[in-house]
């Protein structure tokens, strides 16, 4: 999925939706003008071909099906960015605890939410940590 370095917190406009049509990609369009000239265009050779027409209505559907999921799919993964970076900055003045990567466990205040192309990462003393790294999440007034 390509996210736009633009991308702002709650902002779905800011996706790029767009896709580029290669030469090997048929979408619906194309395939109902190959239905349309199939249908135009009947067999010279006296043969019945009555089957192809409910293939190509299987394809179309199986088509359509697919260009359904694939939104649903981006719509899923929107939201899911959303969710994470709320998440994030729920955490802005709590007491985590996360698993660096050189330094073991690390424990502190989150200082800072930092997003870069739509994900979020929290900051503690300046050292930006993953959310996948959070292993405990407390009040900053909790006693260590």
């Amino acid at each position: 999925m390509n996210i736009l370095t633009d991308y702002l917190i709650g902002s779905t406009s800011q996706v790029d939706t767009t896709q580029q049509k290669n030469n090997s990609m048929l979408d619906q369009e194309d395939f109902l003008k190959i239905i349309a000239a199939e249908i135009s265009n009947p067999s010279f050779d006296g043969e019945s071909d009555s089957g192809s027409q409910t293939d190509f209505m299987g394809t179309l559907i199986q088509i359509n099906m697919l260009d359904q999921m694939t939104e649903l799919t981006s719509s899923i993964q929107s939201t899911m960015m959303m969710t994470q970076q709320q998440q994030a900055l729920s955490l802005v003045g709590k007491k985590v605890t996360v698993a660096g990567l050189e330094e073991g466990l690390v424990t502190g205040i989150v200082d800072k939410v930092r997003f870069s192309e739509g994900f979020a990462t929290i900051q503690i003393d300046g050292t930006s940590y993953s959310l996948s790294n959070v292993i405990e999440v407390g009040d900053a007034t909790d006693a260590e």
